[in-house]
């Protein structure tokens, strides 16, 4: 954020692994045709991760509708209690939150709605700016993307960035661990979390027409959203039109109003495709702006504010040839433009004033061919190859009097990328898995020689070639438990921000020096997991181990800075932080389950629970900083095909395994989150022209109203999470 007057002046100045193209993982769509009045549905696609592979074969006594019909993607129900989806076919875990989820979600990200999920968190650092945290991992490792293209943001170089994705925009959302993540670049090493929504439409919906409003009410920050939707088609065109606009004032926590905790955010999407009998191509543009506060440290004083904009255009298709040894071919584009200023108040002037400005333009793009499926001495062969490209320029530059910015607008990082994926299925209950990734990464910028050595910055070039290989094994125990084993190497190249940085971080009150010198880092994973995603008693249980080598983290030296380079070692304002490397281990465990007891008028009464942490070690035994807690959940629920009663307890135990190479990273008593929800789905007429599904509902969150202090933030020691809450919330949807 911009700095206080005390310390400077300034100017005013002006203000997976599965087919995202076909699918997300576990579901799929396919390609359609141009009759708009015909509702055949072609069988549901079965894509298993790590491999983009896309399994179209019927089941048994259902046929594919002839050529020239209409269709669109068959999408799994809701899951039972709203609390998982087990996918029953994936070689990862996978994580997903539904949209009637994100319907009742009480924050304005997307890891709002994740956060209570096995294996995940957030950053919490402001409720604009809640960055997820998969196993331990977050900025350069984990990736966020739409529709199958990054997010395109600056949020992984600074905990008080946002990502501009609302949870009105998705439709689903999808956290892939482990191997699928190979897919998406060496960036995505500890994560991808998947948006999919329909701003490309990939189908003609089968009456030419539908659409969606939505919103709700909520009571701790006094907040109110909403958001409509509609597609239309005709003949071989859809066209898609969505927005959002998002207001929140400051939340309320036990111990009072937390100030400049506000989120005010809108946006809006318009999207086209040209559809036909084997395929479909489209384009989408999206706007999303927001202004949001940064609550504790100089939020009274100072009001320190980000206020973000972001214009992307994306595209994606597919053709599904079928011919000349060819299944299919897809493709992804996308193209942003980002920027943000940091603003404070200064109150000796009484203006605002911009202290940094972030930008970020980026460009990216991806291509695969799944090939026909080969009959082989072993079994069926299936598979896919493709390429990828990304390019950035990003900056984080002081406005006004001279400042040390923290990254140079010189900053800029190209990748080049191959991946091929092939699955084998030997048997009815056995499928092997392999894939592989060759990237050339190359970056420039300037930098500093020696981070703990005050001399000017110097213009660096560093190239770098990552190879990334996984195997996966899948077997059917009996009573429909799958097995599963997955083993990676994975080596993940530095990012401009680690390599470049050498500025000031107002965020965290740290003058950031990125070290030209890092080499690759290297990952080695295995992970065991059982599931069973059918029957009365669902689960996914997991254990994974990950050996880093040269881990690449924020060493804090000790030493003070000012606002420049040169002050660093003699400065007395803010602590001096360098990128290192080390070896490191991190081993954890996830558990979800629900087990349905009995029936109970036309429903199902059962239990729910979810446990997980996360243990990470540096070699000499020193513990990683800001690793989250031990989490233990259980609830209860009740489900009928209209109604749907929950309650749930998840509990975060005291987390006093703390580093001691960061002096911010202390001990966190624990807490408990009491939840609760109620929500009634419901046609309103039998007659129905449009086909109406209403849905109405009201979620309680933190109802013991008890103190959160999130771990993992490094604000948690001055910012508390809200307190007790409640969302009235409700969609009309028209099909």
């Amino acid at each position: 954020m911009g700095r206080s007057k005390a310390r400077s002046r300034r100017a005013p100045t002006a203000m997976v692994m599965a087919s995202v193209s076909a699918t997300t993982v576990g579901l799929g769509f396919v390609c359609v045709s141009t009759a708009a009045d015909a509702q055949t549905r072609l069988p549901g696609l079965v894509v298993t991760a790590p491999s983009p592979v896309v399994r179209s074969a019927p089941p048994p006594g259902q046929a594919a509708p002839a050529t020239g019909q209409s269709v669109e993607p068959t999408i799994a129900a809701e899951p039972p209690a709203g609390i998982a989806v087990i996918e029953d076919d994936a070689f990862v875990a996978v994580t997903v939150a539904t949209e009637r989820e994100l319907l009742a979600n009480t924050g304005p990200t997307i890891t709002s709605t994740l956060a209570d999920k096995s294996g995940i968190t957030g950053s919490t650092f402001a409720p604009g700016a809640n960055r997820p945290i998969i196993r331990g991992l977050d900025s350069y490792r984990v990736r966020v993307q739409e529709n199958g293209i990054g997010s395109h943001d600056v949020a992984a170089l600074s905990e008080d960035h946002g990502v501009p994705i609302d949870p009105f925009s998705a439709e689903r959302v999808e956290v892939v661990r482990g191997p699928a993540t190979l897919r998406y670049g060496s960036q995505a090493i500890g994560g991808v979390v998947a948006v999919e929504n329909g701003r490309i439409p990939m189908f003609i919906p089968p009456k030419g027409f539908k659409g969606e409003i939505k919103g709700g009410l909520s009571s701790a920050d006094m907040g109110r959203d909403g958001a409509f939707q509609v597609t239309a088609g005709s003949g071989n065109v859809a066209v898609h039109v969505d927005a959002f606009r998002r207001r929140t004032f400051d939340y309320d926590t036990p111990q009072g109003q937390q100030p400049n905790s506000f989120v005010d955010s809108k946006g809006v999407s318009a999207g086209m495709s040209y559809i036909w009998a084997k395929g479909f191509f489209g384009v989408a543009w999206t706007r999303y702006e927001s202004l949001y506060g940064i609550p504790g440290g100089e939020a009274l004083e100072h009001r320190p504010r980000i206020d973000m904009v972001q214009d992307k255009v994306t595209s994606k298709g597919e053709w599904r040839v079928r011919d000349y040894g060819i299944e299919a071919i897809r493709l992804w584009l996308g193209s942003t433009r980002y920027a943000h200023n940091e603003v404070v108040f200064e109150e000796a002037e009484a203006i605002d004033i911009v202290g940094t400005r972030f930008t970020n333009r980026e460009h990216e793009a991806r291509a695969e061919v799944q090939h026909l499926p080969v009959l082989t001495a072993l079994g069926e062969l299936r598979g896919a190859a493709g390429v990828h490209w990304g390019r950035k320029r990003q900056a984080g530059f002081g406005v006004g009097e001279p400042v040390d910015g923290l990254l140079d607008p010189a900053a800029r990082q190209t990748m080049v990328a191959g991946f091929l994926f092939e699955e084998l299925e030997v048997t009815k209950r056995l499928r092997l898995q392999a894939a592989g990734r060759i990237e050339s990464n190359h970056a420039d910028g300037t930098g500093v020689e020696d981070p703990l050595v005050a001399t000017d910055a110097a213009q660096f070039s560093r190239s770098f070639t990552p190879l990334s290989g996984s195997l996966g094994l899948l077997y059917e125990l009996p009573l429909g438990v799958v097995a599963r084993v997955t083993a990676q190497h994975t080596e993940r190249a530095p990012d401009i921000g680690e390599l470049f940085s050498k500025g000031v971080h107002e965020a965290t009150e740290t003058f950031e020096i990125g070290n030209p010198n890092l080499r690759v880092e290297t990952a080695q994973t295995i992970e065991f997991g059982l599931k069973r995603a059918k029957g009365a008693f669902r689960f996914d249980a997991g254990v994974f181990h990950t050996a880093y080598d040269g881990f690449i983290f924020k060493s804090f030296t000790g030493r003070q800075c000012d606002d420049e380079l040169v002050s660093c070692g003699a400065g007395t304002e803010l602590d001096e932080v360098v990128f290192a490397q080390r070896d490191a281990t991190f081993t954890g465990a996830e558990l979800n389950g629900e087990l349905d007891l009995a029936r109970f008028g036309r429903g199902h009464f059962g239990v729910s629970g979810q446990y997980d942490f996360v243990r990470a070690r540096f070699e000499d035994g020193v513990n990683v900083p800001r690793i989250p807690p031990h989490r233990v959940g259980a609830g209860l629920y009740w489900r009928d095909p209209t109604w749907l009663a929950r309650v749930y307890a998840l509990t975060a135990l005291r987390q006093d395994t703390i580093s001691s190479l960061d002096a911010r990273d202390t001990a966190t008593n624990g807490y408990t989150l009491l939840n609760a929800e109620l929500a009634y789905t419901f046609k309103p007429g039998s007659n129905d022209p449009l086909d109406t599904t209403m849905t109405v509902g009201i979620r309680g969150d933190n109802l013991l109203d008890d103190d959160v202090r999130n771990h993992v933030s490094f604000k948690k020691d001055e910012v508390l999470q809200p307190g007790r809450s409640f969302r009235l919330f409700g969609s009309i949807k028209f099909n």
